[in-house]
């Protein structure tokens, strides 16, 4: 296996030209320069602290070795500069620390290192000392392999690392043993990637990482730097990529971080409007301020270069573009120019982009944008923003919407199927099913179904094969592939326990299967990003609520025909236009009895009709089981399905012509099946 050690950090003091780079914004490695790093310096070894704090009268190290008073251990200011350093021999790693800082206004208090890469366990709030250098990465296969994934499968598992699996006393499991755990876990479900919920530091558990105090600092929760070196290079040997949730939008204000950081308003804006995000009690980062933006970038590139990440998840951009997000009149201002927009914030993402696809060319940067805000996935040249994916939050809305509505209510939403794809192509996307849609009173995918037990099932099947045939890459939150039942509780580990139940354990391999199937079928993601790799057969059945389309490849012979019956009615004789006369076999039906559906199958194999319809030039006829997914492909005679096994002789079997589109009956609703956990 090839080694490779990860880049060592200097430890010397900033030159003329860091420190020219840091106040003009655009260092992209002043983790390099600023923070703790151990050293050896005119041949004593101990570690070299510096730290940004331009308004203050005075700056302290403080420790357990001198009783956290740091007023006779001083930093010396670099003149001119805002930055206070000093070499301090015999400290070693694993020290704890703050900086003792005396304000404008004679005030002292203690702060946790902005760029430290370790801080205490929760609720201790020290910066600790560490030494990033040295990890012998064996990833480099995985490294020489990246490419551009917009042609590439991408299937994200979301993880929380504190509620994923615990152990029996509740206690979390570390990096390593989370390595042993959840990697196997990955590959028997065939995902692409893993995204981690916010690793950063962060004091409050509630806050589920998304309000940070240290940036750099991976949360010693689950264990030190080294031992998330250790999951992720895991990952990359099993070759799954990991994204990680990156919060740039705000941070929180608990005293030992950013806020007020040397007694006045350094990494937040001065104007207490502008700072404030009340909705979550925290406060925006000064995109206008040079060595805010040079924090934030750096941050993005450390995280890419010291632990190999391969993808951000930008947490609440649109808090970022916009002065009134969840603000009523009087609580924001409007920019220089009469508009709402954050015109420091668009800058700093275009620049932000530019230097992750500068430093990192095929990193995943990803934009949880939950308006219509344009050009998020353009260039900055077009007047973009220069993400290379956004979250579609309007087809996640649309789909839970419809998926979650009784079935007699379904006709009139129909449109929530059908004008996602009018702006499919106007970003490159991800399809969400994110934490944030199964918390808070909005229930579990699986409990959001109607109908009866056996329904809601086929309910979460049928949405789970909807997005995995609809244009975009991939993101499922844990639990959602298995059918947790209760929405996800942020201090406790899934219900694996429901994996002791059938339908469970059916539901889990659907999603396997499913996800292999998407791994398999080039026409689902080959050209996701073009127009042409997508084509309504129709999109105008609501009568029935029965959407059908084609997904396609570079070639012909991989095109797809996905037909979904969004209704508990079975639909005899129903008829659609395919583009190529021949046969054409199932690869993939979400009610075979291994499924835990019902077992009718559509017959394999199936041969066209020089029958008109739909606009093509021939069509074919089947039976549709009630809430039902299926996956056609034109085979060669005599090739079967390739991804499900037939559990036998099909209960119901129609191949007869019929001249009236998606024909079908009312009847034959789902028998309700007997609960076997006694909700």
């Amino acid at each position: 296996m090839a080694k490779s050690k990860s880049k060592a950090m200097p430890g010397l003091p900033a030159t003329d030209v860091d420190i020219y780079l840091f106040h003009e914004g655009t260092s992209c490695h002043s983790y390099r320069i600023l923070g703790a790093h151990p050293a050896v310096e005119e041949g004593v070894e101990g570690v070299r602290f510096s730290v940004w704090a331009p308004h203050a009268r005075h700056v302290g190290l403080a420790s357990d070795f001198n009783g956290w008073n740091g007023a006779q251990d001083s930093l010396h200011k670099i003149p001119d500069s805002g930055i206070w350093t000093r070499f301090f021999p015999g400290i070693t790693a694993g020290t704890f620390y703050k900086y003792d800082i005396e304000g404008p206004h004679r005030e002292r208090f203690l702060k946790a290192d902005p760029y430290a890469f370790a801080a205490e366990l929760r609720p201790a709030t020290a910066s600790v000392v560490a030494d990033l250098n040295g990890y012998n990465w064996q990833d480099a296969s995985w490294q020489r392999k990246k490419k551009s994934i917009t042609v590439k499968p991408v299937n994200i598992y979301e993880v929380h690392l504190g509620t994923w699996r615990q152990k029996k006393d509740g206690s979390f499991y570390s990096y390593r043993e989370l390595a042993e755990l959840l990697i196997p876990y990955l590959k028997k479900m065939n995902y692409t990637h893993v995204e981690f919920m916010p690793l950063a530091e962060h004091p409050y558990d509630l806050s589920w990482g998304y309000q940070c105090t240290g940036y750099f600092a991976v949360t010693s929760r689950f264990g030190s730097p080294r031992d998330f070196m250790y999951l992720v290079d895991a990952c990359h040997q099993a070759e799954i990529g990991v994204i990680m949730d990156w919060v740039p939008a705000h941070f929180t204000k608990d005293a030992h971080g950013l806020r007020m950081f040397d007694g006045t308003p350094l990494f937040e804006y001065a104007d207490s409007i502008k700072a404030e995000k009340p909705g979550w009690g925290t406060l925006s980062f000064d995109y206008g301020k040079p060595e805010v933006c040079s924090f934030l970038i750096s941050n993005a590139i450390f995280w890419l270069e010291m632990f190999h990440i391969d993808g951000l998840r930008v947490d609440a951009v649109t808090s970022m573009l916009r002065l009134d997000f969840e603000k009523t009149e009087g609580e924001y201002h409007l920019n220089e120019q009469g508009g709402v927009e954050n015109l420091e914030a668009i800058d700093f993402l275009r620049q932000l982009n530019a230097a992750v696809f500068k430093y990192f060319p095929h990193t995943l940067m990803m934009a949880e944008e939950s308006s219509a805000w344009p050009g998020v996935t353009a260039p900055a040249s077009a007047g973009g923003l220069g993400f290379n994916y956004k979250w579609n939050m309007g087809w996640m809305n649309d789909t839970l919407d419809y998926v979650g509505a009784p079935f007699e209510k379904r006709q009139s939403k129909h449109h929530h199927l059908t004008f996602p794809i009018a702006y499919a192509y106007s970003e490159q996307h991800v399809l969400p099913l994110s934490h944030d849609e199964v918390v808070h009173g909005k229930k579990s995918l699986l409990s959001k179904m109607p109908g009866d037990y056996a329904q809601q099932f086929a309910g979460l099947r049928i949405l789970l094969g909807y997005q995995m045939t609809h244009p975009g890459k991939k993101l499922l939150f844990m639990g959602g592939e298995f059918g947790q039942f209760i929405e996800w509780r942020d201090q406790h580990e899934l219900d694996w326990l429901l994996l002791e139940y059938e339908s469970h354990r059916m539901l889990q391999m659907y999603a396997a299967d499913l996800n292999r199937l998407y791994l398999e079928e080039k026409a689902l993601w080959e050209l996701d990003h073009k127009q042409e790799g997508y084509e309504w057969i129709t999109p105008h059945d609501s009568a029935q609520s029965v959407i059908s389309y084609l997904r396609k490849g570079k070639k012909v012979s991989d095109t797809l025909i996905i037909i979904i019956n969004f209704l508990p009615c079975e639909r005899k004789n129903y008829r659609i236009g395919v583009p190529r006369a021949g046969i054409y076999v199932p690869l993939f039906q979400s009610e075979a009895e291994k499924y835990g559906g019902q077992g009718v199958s559509v017959q394999d194999p199936i041969r066209t009709d020089k029958i008109r319809w739909h606009e093509q030039d021939y069509s074919l006829e089947l039976t549709l089981p009630p809430l039902s997914f299926i996956v056609l492909k034109r085979s060669p005679a005599g090739v079967k399905s390739a991804h499900i096994a037939k559990p036998g002789p099909p209960k119901q079997l129609s191949n007869a012509s019929s001249r009236q589109s998606g024909a079908g009956s009312a009847n034959g609703k789902r028998k309700t099946a007997k609960s076997e956990i006694g909700r």
